[in-house]
């Protein structure tokens, strides 16, 4: 008797353990934190050092909330991937690779990116 397989798969409907997200995540937060991470920097950067009426500019530009939370959401990439990158770093060191210790240590990124994330962008605002 054939198996009957699905004939797509509904990614939308398929639930990843958390250290999945977490890779996920990881992998994209990477991304952001290249693209448009980089170029803005850099481009605030130049803004900022070009001249001191540049500088206030983009202090103004900062000081604007959209920007703050724009600013604070780009931090938890930042936190993330910093953190997920140690984890993976203990996990190529096999610290952590057995099925408890992997969910655990998922669960102590995601922790420690929202405190990081709200401790720093309670500064922030």
């Amino acid at each position: 008797m054939p198996k009957k397989r699905p004939k797509y798969l509904d990614l939308l409907k398929i639930r990843q353990p958390l250290p999945a997200v977490i890779s996920i995540l990881h992998r994209i937060s990477g991304a952001l934190l290249f693209f448009p991470g980089i170029p803005l920097v850099l481009c605030g950067l130049d803004m900022a050092l070009g001249s001191p009426e540049g500088y206030a500019q983009f202090q103004s530009f900062l000081n604007n909330p959209v920007a703050k939370f724009g600013l604070i959401l780009a931090l938890w990439v930042f936190v993330h991937h910093f953190c997920a990158g140690i984890r993976y770093l203990a996990l190529d060191l096999h610290y952590g690779v057995k099925l408890e210790q992997a969910r655990l240590s998922s669960k102590v990124v995601v922790g420690a990116g929202i405190v990081l994330t709200l401790l720093t962008g309670a500064v922030i605002w």
